[in-house]
């Protein structure tokens, strides 16, 4: 598929110095320049690359000049690194979009519903009572519950499981294995020592715009919904446990795991590793960086956490304590250093 460089100004709002018929059919890194690609220029490192590009297009600051001759036609964008990332949007919904039709075999169950230009893969289940809007693609081996909604334009990849009941908002990316709507982890701790089952009847809902990564699970509700606000973005290998409702446009990374019942606010980063504990709640844009452990609940809008050791708990609490008064310990040592340097030679003896 063939664009010209004027189509791709068009897309990402930019201007054309240069020629704006060339023809692009891919896109690629500055270093490779090769030929009917289009890459960008964000970081001044990379100029010298430019000069010696075979590229249909570069998209660079409105700003830049040029110091010698070039070949690439350039795109003046305020910002190449949102621009190309749209571009990679864009073309990748073109790719992800391009495939259409049913595939044999695929069920679809009773009073069931799918909208125009939809995709269903080979061996993919859509059980009774599913509503499913226009343009959504479901890709072989995933299994789609009873009861179960998704919106416009979401796509689900290969061997995803949606479990009953559950809700997926419009242009939204499930990608390969994710597992929505799995029993939350709830068990009654008995007399003798043994647990009880508690039945988890909620389900998932995934408002708009959410992603979510292979592998990852999100686990239903004992009563109510798990939600994923619009905008949110959850990495691979992520676990989400029950009645968990995470803010819009939250970013969380790789091997987090977040216990039931905690709410996580809006524009929040959690990056890898990172464990938080069940029933707190968590302010709009906090950051917690990686590996690190969240315990109680964080009520300043804009907190940065850090760090997790794991030992004895008693000792923890104690060190924990000291830790808190470090500032102040390490002033008065500071402080004593100074008297006891200054004392005479006779008193030091």
């Amino acid at each position: 598929m063939e664009f010209s460089v004027n189509q791709i100004a068009g897309m990402i709002g930019g201007t054309v110095e240069g020629d704006g018929e060339r023809l692009v059919d891919n896109l690629g890194k500055i270093e490779e320049g090769k030929a009917k690609t289009i890459s960008f220029l964000s970081n001044e490192k990379y100029e010298s690359y430019i000069y010696k590009s075979d590229a249909a297009a570069i998209i660079v600051k409105k700003s830049f000049t040029p110091k010698n001759p070039i070949k690439p036609a350039l795109i003046k964008v305020e910002d190449p690194y949102s621009a190309f990332t749209q571009l990679l949007e864009e073309y990748n919904k073109i790719m992800s979009y391009a495939k259409s039709g049913i595939e044999s075999p695929a069920f679809i169950g009773e009073g069931s519903s799918v909208g125009e230009n939809i995709y269903r893969g080979a061996f993919s289940y859509i059980g009774n009572n599913v509503k499913i809007g226009r343009n959504v693609k479901i890709y072989p081996q995933a299994h789609i519950g009873d009861n179960v909604e998704i919106g416009d334009n979401t796509i689900i990849f290969q061997g995803v499981k949606i479990y009953s009941d559950c809700k997926i908002g419009i242009n939204c990316n499930i990608q390969a294995g994710t597992v929505i709507g799995s029993d939350g982890f709830g068990f009654a701790p008995q007399a003798d020592g043994t647990y009880k089952t508690i039945p988890q009847l909620g389900n998932v809902i995934l408002e708009d715009n959410v992603s979510i990564g292979a592998n990852t699970t999100i686990d239903c509700a004992t009563l109510g919904s798990t939600i994923i606000r619009k905008g949110a973005k959850i990495d691979n290998l992520v676990q989400i446990a029950h009645n968990v409702e995470i803010g819009e446009n939250t970013v969380i990374a790789s091997q987090t795991g977040i216990s039931g019942s905690t709410k996580v606010g809006k524009n929040c980063v959690i990056a890898g590793q990172v464990g938080i504990v069940g029933h707190i709640e968590i302010a709009d844009k906090t950051t917690v960086s990686a590996k690190s452990g969240v315990s109680k609940s964080v009520k300043q809008t804009g907190t940065i956490l850090s760090g997790m050791v794991g030992f004895d708990h008693k000792q923890y609490l104690k060190a924990s304590t000291l830790f808190k008064r470090l500032p102040e310990l390490h002033q008065q040592v500071q402080q004593l250093e100074k008297i006891v340097l200054n004392l005479p030679s006779e008193k030091k003896n």
